[in-house]
């Protein structure tokens, strides 16, 4: 399932993001991609400070964060290119991040219907053991009639 997808992003695995002008914004990177599953990463930077005191990032970057590799893992699940929405993403934080360090965001689509896919997925520094948030999402297929987004990194 999803080979067709996951070969044009392997050529490309920015172009996961490229099309999302916050998740471009906020210097997220795909750091892999296999089949269902995908990892990224935002970079700290000071400019996504939430508490200027503890130097924590905001939330809300972790929440992006998040769902960019939820989405991302549904993309790479499919058979052909299908415009894709949040119908629900529900974050646990567990712990602050930690000023100065990466975010890593992994997500796995564990299931697919025909109109909902189904995601977990975790943000964390060095260990997916050791989480600054757990989240599970779901995703509505063929969300639009507009052509998806990701389309036109692969036709031009």
């Amino acid at each position: 399932m999803g080979s067709s997808i996951l070969e044009l992003i392997e050529r490309d695995k920015q172009a996961l993001v490229a099309h999302v002008p916050h998740s471009v914004r906020l210097g997220i990177t795909v750091l892999d991609v296999k089949p269902n599953e995908c990892w990224m990463k935002v970079p700290y930077d000071e400019s996504l400070i939430g508490n200027i005191e503890t130097r924590v990032v905001a939330g809300g970057v972790i929440t992006a964060l998040l769902d960019q590799a939820c989405g991302s893992s549904v993309m790479v699940s499919l058979d052909e290119l299908k415009s894709i929405a949040t119908l629900d993403l529900r974050i646990d934080y567990m712990k602050p991040a930690t000023p100065g360090l990466d975010i890593i965001g992994y997500s796995h689509c564990y299931k697919l219907t025909r109109n909902v896919a189904f995601t977990r997925a975790v943000a964390y520094h060095t260990s997916p053991d050791e989480p600054i948030a757990n989240a599970v999402g779901t995703f509505m297929l063929g969300a639009n009639r507009a052509q998806p987004a990701l389309r036109n990194a692969f036709t031009a």
